[in-house]
């Protein structure tokens, strides 16, 4: 088996409460609010993909990743070299838990989702034997739900404690360059007043609009002026969405379409088989951009989707919808 040790470009040390020097106990306070503690910083990780990724970023290697799709079109893991690092699952709910053990992990890296009060992987639906993978090791990871920039803010503070040089020089370029993005967005918002954006993903029985409350990204995008639109009747046993019916598919009539950046094209493809999506003025007019949807966990990744909204942004018009 494959199991390649903790890389980390620095042996730095966290003296806030995310972390503990190397030499003395480690702790982080988890998404749940849970402070996890063990007797030393732990080397041997296995991380949800776009937390491997986060921590890659910095410089931290795990042993085993698992994935929800395969790795080789996973968004987060693009660019990467996972040479050496197990693959221990590559669909939604199924992580190989055998091979993980054989990697004898001292933590499990996956964000916490407050809706499902659970960590990524580990969530109700996923397979009975994947959920054993948190009997291996103690799981820890930030909270989704609030806000992106919280999530990549978050991961830093992990990546920390578990001894990254944080304030190197090329990680810093990340964190600048995730400023100037924020900065040209609120910019491109504050000249477009009036502008509605709605978050959609077309399936064949039902159209699904984003909650915002559940949507990290769309409450920053709220947050830095953008009037993203909140549904008013989200599913009550899965609140992430309001699910229409494609006879109702005109409900909401924004200036501006979000599509789930990860599959922009098939859901496009999906929503043109339905003849309601042109009654949404914004579908009828093109006004269909990319909703930057896949779980950003790095300040890198989330200035390189601000750039690309902001200039959506900016050819769109705030006349579209009512």
């Amino acid at each position: 088996m494959l199991s390649a040790a903790l890389v980390l470009t620095a042996c730095g040390s966290s003296s806030d409460d995310s972390g503990s020097g190397s030499t003395g106990p480690w702790k982080f306070v988890d998404g749940s609010g849970e402070t996890v503690r063990l007797d030393s910083r732990p080397t041997r990780i296995i991380a949800h993909a776009g937390e491997a990724a986060a921590l890659m970023t910095y410089g931290i290697r795990p042993v085993g990743i698992y994935a929800d799709e395969s790795v080789k079109t996973e968004p987060n893991l693009q660019g990467l070299d996972l040479s050496g690092i197990e693959i221990l699952g590559e669909e939604w709910g199924v992580i190989d838990v055998e091979k993980a053990a054989e990697l004898n992990p001292d933590l499990i890296v996956g964000d916490w989702w407050p809706a499902e009060k659970a960590h990524s992987g580990l969530e109700e639906g996923v397979e009975e034997a994947s959920k054993k993978l948190a009997e291996l090791a103690p799981v820890v990871g930030v909270s989704q739900g609030k806000s992106i920039l919280e999530l990549a803010q978050g991961y830093e503070k992990l990546a920390a404690s578990l001894g990254a040089d944080v304030d190197d020089p090329k990680f810093v370029k990340d964190k600048d360059a995730f400023e100037e993005s924020l900065t040209k967005f609120k910019a491109a918002v504050a000249a477009k007043p009036g502008l509605t954006a709605l978050a959609v993903s077309p399936a064949a029985d039902l159209l699904y609009v984003a909650n915002p409350e559940y949507a990290p990204e769309l409450l920053d995008f709220q947050e830095w002026g953008l009037d993203v639109t909140n549904p008013d009747a989200p599913d009550p046993d899965f609140p992430y969405w309001e699910n229409l019916s494609w006879e109702n598919a005109d409900k909401y009539q924004p200036d501006l379409l979000l599509l789930d950046s990860r599959k922009y094209i098939t859901d496009l493809d999906e929503a043109k088989k339905h003849p309601t999506w042109t009654k949404i003025s914004a579908a009828e007019k093109g006004a269909v951009v990319k909703w930057p949807a896949f779980w950003l966990h790095t300040y890198g990744d989330y200035a390189e989707a601000l750039d690309q909204l902001t200039a959506d942004i900016e050819k769109a018009d705030a006349n579209i919808g009512s």
